[in-house]
């Protein structure tokens, strides 16, 4: 830092000093939190050489033999357009085969194939990822305050609410 660095840095200071404090704790957290999900991503597109909603829609799939599409997308709670491209991105990779419901020949149904077995065998856990399964251990207390909380940030960032439907490991 040069002498005439020091009169911007004190300007700075004073606008950002003890009064945003709070703000910059906050940010720092959600960074904690955003980090921790990106390695988490890292780590299992590095062992398993897929992305994390993949695995997630595997692990889904495995735990729920034909399911449809429309239901993967609610187990999830994707959008079910994010769904069908998951899906078929995980039948050209031939890790889940696609068959056709006995009652309603339309209706798709989803087995695991061996190759997405092994896929979900190589990838940590959990397969849902770390803030789903870090919510998940929130009492409803928690939440519900949590929920109200981020309501007013998501209204303060004027959020797109369709981007609620799309799985932070497609971001």
């Amino acid at each position: 830092m040069t002498s005439r660095d020091a009169p911007r840095l004190k300007t700075v200071r004073q606008r950002h000093g003890p009064a945003a404090e709070p703000a910059a704790h906050v940010l720092r957290q959600f960074r904690q939190i955003f980090n921790a999900v990106k390695t988490h991503f890292q780590q299992v597109e590095r062992k398993a050489g897929l992305g994390g909603a993949q695995i997630w829609a595997l692990s889904v799939v495995r735990d729920t033999p034909d399911i449809g599409i429309s239901d993967l997308s609610r187990a999830m709670d994707i959008h079910q357009s994010t769904a069908s491209n998951l899906v078929k991105a995980l039948v050209a990779r031939e890790l889940v085969a696609v068959g056709k419901g006995s009652n309603d020949r339309r209706a798709v149904q989803l087995r695991l194939l061996p190759a997405g077995a092994k896929a979900l065998k190589r990838s940590p856990g959990p397969y849902a990822g770390v803030l789903p399964a870090a919510i998940g251990t929130l009492d409803d207390k928690t939440l519900k305050r949590l929920q109200q909380d981020l309501a007013k940030l998501i209204e303060a960032l004027n959020a797109d609410d369709a981007a609620g439907g799309i799985p932070l490991a497609e971001l």
